[in-house]
């Protein structure tokens, strides 16, 4: 990786300007609807969602369109006991059937659901933001899931990735993302650096996390709106990126073990910024 210089921090070179975009109601709904029918190019028709936490999440979200549910009579009966509401009638099934569908690996709990999938937000649709989470081709459908879980308990605001390098928010990544799916809007962009650039424009404070980093991330001035950048595990960030960014910070580690998983570090780095920008709103 080319160890470049760190670029001068420009987060008090844009502090003064607005940070977000105003459109009436009806331009935001008009882009919406516009967004809903849209799918990027390669992206599947159909999503699946299995487990209990990520169905369940998905049946209470008013824009998820469903296909098709396959359910259990022990699922179908917790559902009920639960007070859930189902969008489309289920098909009871046995266990087994919902195993053929998916792997005898796959946690499935007893449902399996079609549906379409959530439509991309745009860039230009984000309401006003304090904290944002880019992603750098990080293409582990495990890791992508975890990070959005995480991405969900701390409140952030939407996940940029991009179109291509990465997974599809569907199967193995919907479950690991425990629901998450239903409650951070994802923006799926093709140029990560433009779409950097289109934050800092609107005041966005850009921290990139590499383990050569100059700065330990807690010592890093964190005001909202901020950004955190992550890159896939082994490569990191990719030069550009890594050149786009305000900041380059690291996470010290004091133990033996000096690294540590991408989606693990992505829940690290949300603490730190979330605390920093709560502290600084109190």
């Amino acid at each position: 990786m080319d160890r470049r210089p760190e670029k001068p921090r420009k987060g008090d070179r844009t502090r003064g300007r607005n940070p977000h975009r105003t459109s009436s109601p009806a331009r935001a709904a008009g882009r919406a609807s516009r967004a809903r029918f849209a799918r990027p190019e390669g992206r599947s028709e159909h999503a699946l969602l299995y487990g209990w936490h990520t169905v369940a999440a998905a049946l209470a979200n008013p824009a998820r369109r469903f296909r098709k549910l396959l359910i259990t009579e022990n699922a179908l009966r917790r559902l009920q006991d639960e007070a859930v509401t189902l969008p489309i009638a289920p098909e009871v099934v046995r266990p087994d059937a919902i195993a053929a569908r998916l792997g005898p690996d796959a946690v499935h709990q007893g449902l399996l659901a079609e549906t379409d999938p959530l439509p991309s937000v745009e860039l230009d649709d984000l309401g006003p933001a304090s904290l944002v989470l880019i992603l750098d081709q990080i293409t582990d459908p495990h890791n992508v899931g975890a990070i959005l879980r995480s991405a969900a308990a701390f409140a952030v605001d939407a996940v940029v990735t991009t179109a291509r390098h990465s997974p599809e928010a569907t199967g193995v990544l919907a479950k690991s993302a425990s629901g998450a799916l239903e409650h951070v809007p994802l923006v799926l962009v093709q140029n990560l650096a433009r779409a950097m650039t289109a934050l800092r424009d609107r005041s966005f404070l850009l921290v990139g996390l590499d383990s050569d980093g100059v700065e330990d991330l807690p010592e890093v001035r964190i005001a909202a709106p901020c950004a955190l950048v992550l890159g896939a595990e082994g490569k990191g960030l990719r030069q550009l990126t890594r050149a786009t960014c305000d900041v380059v910070a690291r996470l010290d580690m004091p133990g033996a073990i000096k690294s540590l998983n991408v989606s693990n570090a992505a829940a690290v780095a949300l603490y730190v910024a979330r605390a920093r920008l709560t502290r600084e709103r109190g």
